[in-house]
């Protein structure tokens, strides 16, 4: 099956890659971290949660675990096929279109960056369609210096080793990062167009989506919750 890539993505390594790089083998291997901990403690427990680019359900499992219901979309049938115990609904994120609203909506994995505005709003569109009346919406931001803290490298405790290679730019404010991940067995790239933002940025495009930011639940400021404007 040939995969049409996202302009100015790709990935290599063993094993089937989405259109916007990721590989499917190796999310499958990447360890949770504290993510459903900042999810759970911020929102209702028992919530019925939209998670929005659930990929292999990396999250997704972790937050059934914890006693959530989950709906899991990803533009990924290869993806979604690892996902066990939450319904499943394979389509582009921007343009999901359910007739029915969530407790909690979540925009994980830096998505609310995508290089292309319009994908963008695309995607913060389709939180507001899906939030009810009450909910809220998670966001994942990138951290401050993540595009100018280059190259930098991680050692995973789980054996693997992560670098973010390079940041360059790509023209009108987005730059392609290129990430690389070492296993003892296999390796892995990906290369993605990532727009920064800053707070300000960040915030005038929620408001242009009709989101307001309720309060940044971490002290990075990288996990936010926001809920429909008044």
């Amino acid at each position: 099956m040939t995969v049409e890539m996202r302009e100015g993505h790709e990935g290599t390594g063993p094993g089937a890659i989405t259109p916007d790089g990721c590989a499917v083998e190796l999310y499958s291997r990447l360890p949770v971290g504290d993510e459903p901990d900042i999810i759970a403690a911020a929102v209702p427990a028992g919530a019925h949660i939209l998670e929005l680019g659930s990929g292999v359900g990396r999250v997704t499992h972790a937050l059934l675990e914890r006693g959530f219901t989950v709906t899991a979309v990803d533009e990924s049938a290869e993806m979604l096929g690892r996902v066990r115990g939450a319904r499943t609904i394979c389509t582009p994120i921007e343009g999901l279109a359910l007739d029915e609203k969530f407790d909690v909506v979540m925009l994980a994995s830096f998505l609310v960056h995508a290089g292309d505005a319009e994908v963008r709003r695309g995607l913060l569109r389709t939180c507001v369609r899906h939030v009810a009346e009450g909910g809220c919406v998670l966001i994942q931001r990138e951290g401050l210096d993540y595009h100018t803290n280059v190259p930098r490298e991680r050692a995973d405790p789980s054996g693997f080793t992560v670098r973010i290679v390079s940041a360059e730019p790509a023209g009108d404010g987005v730059d392609s990062v290129r990430a690389e991940y070492d296993f003892p067995d296999a390796s892995w790239t990906q290369t993605f167009r990532s727009r920064p933002l800053t707070r300000q940025q960040f915030e005038s495009a929620l408001e242009e989506a009709g989101l307001e930011v309720q309060t940044y639940l971490t002290p990075d400021g990288i996990w936010v919750r926001a809920v429909p404007a008044a």
